[in-house]
């Protein structure tokens, strides 16, 4: 597997408050790595910096062997934070044409691909209807499809699933094991424990320390837990 980006030795403070303490990890190419913490542990913080959002104040974070930030570099990575940046008063595929185009996705390209994600986020009946109209969770789903047009070498989710029936869940991460399969990198923050047990890789970062790597099964016999929200709730005793 080829290394497609890392964090390494990576510090970040906030008004004195030290939010990452040393934190390095890498992402490669066919691999889902998978970041869990409770609240405010630094998961969002360590893909902003990652991504070159965040300066920071140590530590190197590259993409492709590039140092960050570099908004070029941006270009080829499919990113989706937590709030979701869509314009309302348009409409679904007004929206995924307008950022496609903006990706410099080609025309007959991005109408494949448009269709190829909304079907996968269950979206194609809603697709001319106007986003103000969409639900909380509706309106995830766009902008998951959004992230996937460019067919990105590495997509950095932050909490995707947010908001998703149980259902829809599943087929997306079938989407993202697919896509991990076709060498995409893939580095997933999630709450939901059932979905770190389907990455390749599991970070715990806890008090802005990745206290723990390694794979489910790895993570699981280190703490002797029979899930991984079993090492999650051990970890977090441990780190207190």
């Amino acid at each position: 597997m080829t290394k497609v980006a890392s964090i390494t030795h990576a510090y970040k403070s906030f008004e004195k408050r030290e939010v990452l303490k040393d934190v390095s990890i890498e992402l490669h190419s066919g691999s889902i790595v998978g970041l869990i913490g409770p609240s405010g542990a630094g998961k969002t913080t360590t893909i902003r910096c990652l991504m070159g959002m965040e300066k920071l104040d140590k530590g190197v974070a590259e993409i492709f062997n590039i140092a960050m930030p570099n908004r070029k570099i941006l270009g080829k990575v499919g990113y989706m934070g937590q709030s979701d940046a869509l314009y309302e008063e348009l409409s679904a595929r007004e929206n995924l044409t307008f950022f496609g185009q903006l990706m410099g996705v080609e025309e007959e390209t991005l109408h494949r691909a448009i269709e190829t994600y909304m079907e996968l986020v269950n979206l194609n009946a809603f697709i001319d209807q106007a986003v103000s109209t969409y639900s909380g969770g509706m309106k995830r789903r766009l902008s998951l499809a959004i992230t996937l047009l460019s067919n990105p070498d590495l997509l950095i989710l932050d909490e995707p699933t947010v908001g998703i029936d149980p259902s829809l869940r599943v087929d997306i991460w079938n989407q993202l094991r697919s896509l991990a399969e076709n060498q995409k990198a893939i580095v997933v923050t999630t709450h939901v424990m059932d979905e770190a047990e389907k990455c390749d890789l599991v970070g715990l970062i806890i008090e802005g320390r990745l206290l723990a790597m390694g794979t489910p099964s790895e993570l699981k016999r280190r703490f002797q837990a029979a899930s991984i929200e079993e090492v999650f709730l051990k970890a977090e005793v441990a780190a207190k």
